[in-house]
């Protein structure tokens, strides 16, 4: 009986506590036997692909059904929160600007053979959007094509909104079970997480990140910046309230996770069940959520920016006003695309590269850098991204009654 209720405690117990202590002993065991740490990353990766096999069936669904059973109310809140996903993702470019200017930073361009795929202009990368909302819905779940699933989510919804109540009743008792085994497997980050610490931490360790500190530095500078100064902005400016128990409680439930997990897709889950518990309106979120996830990329638009300006500063090329802004812009618009596209944002430096009449040898060696340094660039890159979609559905999707 007393085990009964110790698991039933701890069932139920704070989530981040837990995760904390799943970190803290993730950090021990890497330290103390690196061999069975490694191991353990079996743990965190199998967590990983539970929420990434969730996520693309519960976005379908939810949307579908929120939109079905929709009133009228919520209709119009979409529109302000893809406008804060587009601010936010330019602003962010801008500050990353404005660092780079402040602490220039040059890189050891030393690379002399890689490879990868990477689009070669702004049209492939939008071409390839396109190629995903018209995607096959099956192959589109399959393969987690969140843009595709979107595109069928709102339809399916759209056109059942006048189908009978019965059938719209069925749909979102539907959304209502995925959401349930989407809990069981969110309860389930603690020990994941503990599987991730421990294991990336043994493989790969943090030495080798000594010699790109200040590169580093003024990455994630860039994205403390948005996190706790422009969001926090953003948000008072759209709701003339406090924003900073909204920000810090993303921070904290969703911007860990999603640091570990290193993955906008796999946090989808994450976010929704935190909307759900700061009260959110359920027909909004239940679409924006999802909808951050695929373009609001202000933490990709910093790394691009920032990547490219120190290829600039390496170089010795001058630069003026009015390259700098086309150079937000673009960051913005790739960014945009970065979920898309294999490799995420860093995949996508050549094309801000290119503005500066940077070859594509050259530029593919500062993506090599970058895949050095993504161990804390990425996973940082994705705390922003995913704390942020809950920042701005919670300014404009907070119930009024």
């Amino acid at each position: 009986m007393k085990s009964d209720g110790i698991i039933s405690r701890l069932a139920s117990g704070s989530l981040v506590l837990q995760i904390a202590i799943g970190i803290g002993l993730g950090i021990a065991l890497a330290l103390i036997s690196p061999d069975t740490a490694r191991g353990s990353l079996l743990l965190g990766n199998l967590f990983v692909q539970a929420l990434k096999a969730v996520a693309p069936i519960l976005v379908l669904v939810l949307v579908a059904s929120a939109i079905a059973n929709r009133r009228a109310s919520h209709a119009s809140q979409l529109g302000p929160i893809v406008v804060l996903y587009l601010v936010g993702t330019v602003a962010a470019a801008l500050i990353a600007v404005a660092m780079s200017l402040l602490f220039p930073t040059t890189l050891a361009l030393q690379v002399t053979e890689f490879s990868a795929d990477a689009p070669q202009g702004i049209a492939e990368v939008l071409g390839n959007l396109l190629n995903k909302l018209v995607d096959n819905p099956v192959n589109a779940v399959l393969t987690g094509n969140f843009i595709g699933i979107l595109v069928w989510g709102v339809l399916l919804g759209v056109f059942l909104h006048q189908a009978a109540e019965s059938t719209r009743r069925m749909l979102a008792d539907l959304a209502d079970a995925v959401t349930h085994i989407v809990r069981l497997v969110i309860r389930l980050a603690p020990i994941g997480i503990f599987g991730l610490v421990a294991g990336n931490l043994a493989e790969s360790g943090l030495s080798v990140l000594g010699g790109y500190a200040r590169l580093l530095t003024v990455l994630l500078g860039c994205m403390l910046i948005m996190a706790l100064v422009i969001n926090p902005l953003i948000f008072w400016v759209k709701t003339r309230r406090n924003p900073y128990p909204v920000v810090l409680t993303a921070l904290r439930e969703s911007g860990v996770t999603a640091f570990f997990t290193r993955s906008s897709a796999a946090n989808i889950p994450v976010n929704l069940a935190l909307c759900e518990r700061l009260d959110l309106e359920k027909d909004t979120y239940a679409v924006s959520i999802p909808l951050g996830a695929t373009i609001n990329m202000g933490g990709a638009a910093i790394t691009i920016t920032v990547l490219t300006l120190a290829a600039v500063h390496t170089l010795g090329i001058s630069m003026d006003l009015p390259s700098m802004l086309l150079l937000s812009v673009v960051a913005a618009l790739s960014a945009c695309g970065a979920s898309g596209v294999a490799g995420g944002s860093l995949l996508l430096i050549p094309l801000a590269c290119g503005l500066f009449g940077i070859s594509n040898d050259v530029a593919m060696q500062v993506v090599a850098v970058g895949f050095v340094i993504s161990i804390l660039q990425d996973s940082a890159e994705t705390a922003l991204n995913s704390s942020t979609d809950v920042v701005f559905t919670a300014a404009v999707a907070t119930k009024t009654s």
